[in-house]
């Protein structure tokens, strides 16, 4: 026997395809100066919410995280892998997906696919944070890693800090032709260069995304002159690092969590004393942001679960009225809520 389910029962799920089809109907630029607006909102009301390092499970393959959070009356969380040698098999470094739920009676609202709606919303804080940190009029990248993140970073820059040009190296030349090809007709001058230090010319913003788990050196000291704004994406983890220690010694430091930050960013490196600048406090005028024009400002970007959060909310709102996800029957709800086992039994087979 079938029991139809009630409507308690239905949860929005917002699959890979109801994603991408959801970022074509609104836009994919207007879409992440959306995803930015929001990540700004909720980084201006920090306190409101619970705050935590990412609960993360290491291998020598990668690793497997968990990151929640609640602003005492939506709770969210994230799982999210990153296993940087999938793409030999022919798997994505980074999968997720998301949820959303009532703090008043725990039922879910949401329940989202994050891949594609992770790399949106990293780039969509990595572009929120340089419209504030960036040195005015920046309207060249330095793009160093063209994998997966590449092309949202090129694009959100564009649309929230005005990038006219992005100047892309990787050390696997298909990577850069591949980040070339679809940025092409995006409105960006895409220059191909066969260097990092080539990408570093002209460039006031300069973004770090490799994959490689380990401790690596992708700007060296004498690569980054002045004046200029260090997006650096790529350290995640522990163990993980791109940046050369001497440049984190020049320049100032924002971060979004120092407590996740000092254990998976670039200033793992530095002593755990070393003076950064929380980014809401900027935005809450607690603290300065870009003083001069020769300072060096660097986001030591981890990716934390406030931004998460963010995104899901987002999709919450903007999927009413759409095509754009399915009800999944998700939840049990038995006409008597302490019957949960009576609801089973009706469920038997006709005659078992």
């Amino acid at each position: 026997m079938t029991i139809a389910p009630s409507e308690k029962a239905y949860v929005p799920f917002v699959s890979v395809d109801h994603m991408m089809q959801l970022v074509h109907h609104i836009g994919i630029e207007e879409m992440l100066a959306g995803l930015a607006e929001y990540i700004e909102a909720d980084f201006r009301r920090w306190n409101l919410f619970d705050k935590t390092p990412r609960v993360a499970s290491h291998s020598e393959e990668g690793v497997i995280e968990l990151m929640p959070t609640s602003d005492g009356e939506v709770y969210g969380f994230k799982y999210v892998n990153g296993h940087p040698k999938n793409t030999k098999a022919g798997l994505q470094t980074v999968t997720a997906f998301g949820l959303l739920a009532n703090v008043g009676n725990g039922y879910p609202v949401l329940l989202s696919e994050m891949t594609v709606l992770t790399a949106l919303r990293t780039a969509a804080t990595s572009a929120m944070v340089a419209r504030h940190l960036a040195p005015k009029g920046s309207d060249t990248m330095a793009m160093i890693g063209a994998g997966a993140q590449s092309e949202f970073q090129s694009l959100a820059m564009k649309a929230l800090v005005g990038l006219k040009s992005v100047r892309l190296f990787d050390i696997d030349a298909a990577a850069t032709e591949k980040a070339a090809r679809n940025l092409a007709g995006m409105g960006l001058e895409v220059v191909k260069c066969r260097s990092a230090e080539e990408s570093m010319e002209g460039a006031q913003i300069i973004t770090t995304c490799t994959a490689d788990k380990q401790y690596a050196t992708i700007l060296s000291d004498n690569m980054v002159g002045s004046g200029v704004h260090i997006n650096a994406i790529g350290g995640d983890c522990p163990g993980k690092t791109e940046l050369a220690p001497a440049i984190l010694h020049r320049s100032s430091i924002f971060v979004e969590y120092p407590e996740q930050t000092r254990i998976e960013g670039e200033i793992q490196q530095l002593d755990p004393d070393h003076a950064v600048t929380e980014f809401w406090r900027v935005l809450a005028g607690e603290a300065p942001g870009r003083t001069s024009a020769e300072q060096i400002t660097l986001f030591d970007s981890v990716g934390f679960a406030i931004e998460d959060f963010s995104a899901l909310r987002y999709i919450r709102d903007h999927i009413g009225g759409t095509e754009y996800y399915r009800d999944l029957d998700l939840l049990a709800d038995p006409d008597d809520p302490r019957d949960l086992f009576g609801m089973l039994q009706r469920a038997a087979p006709c005659g078992g």
